[in-house]
């Protein structure tokens, strides 16, 4: 599978706006109805709950690596990028999907040409 032209290229975002795609994999985007100061609260809240899981992870405390990961899970929620889906017209959540096997699969392909 062809990688993006660049590591430090930002991700390929689909037509529609819903997903990013990283290595080939979609990836639900932020809810773009979020206004500036939500949305910089929910990702603070995500970067601490995953220095957190970390921090448990390194204390081998399965409680607190608990608590931190639903802490993950609420912020991405929050984002948009877990949950109920952002978008209102019955298109299914496609996310984590290889984008070559979903409705993106040719222009995914075009832009990988592109690419080369």
């Amino acid at each position: 599978m062809a990688a993006p032209p660049s590591s430090s290229a930002p991700p390929l975002e689909t037509p529609d706006g819903r997903y990013i795609v990283v290595r080939g994999r979609l990836w639900r985007r932020t809810r773009p109805d979020l206004e500036p100061g939500q949305r910089e609260s929910l990702v603070a809240a995500l970067m601490q709950a995953r220095r957190a899981v970390k921090t448990a992870k390194a204390a081998d405390d399965p409680v607190a690596l608990r608590e931190a990961r639903s802490a993950v899970d609420d912020a991405k929620q929050g984002l948009g990028e877990r949950g109920p889906v952002w978008w209102e017209d019955g298109t299914p959540d496609l996310n984590r999907h290889l984008a070559r096997n979903t409705p993106y699969a040719a222009w995914y392909a075009e832009q990988m040409a592109a690419a080369r």
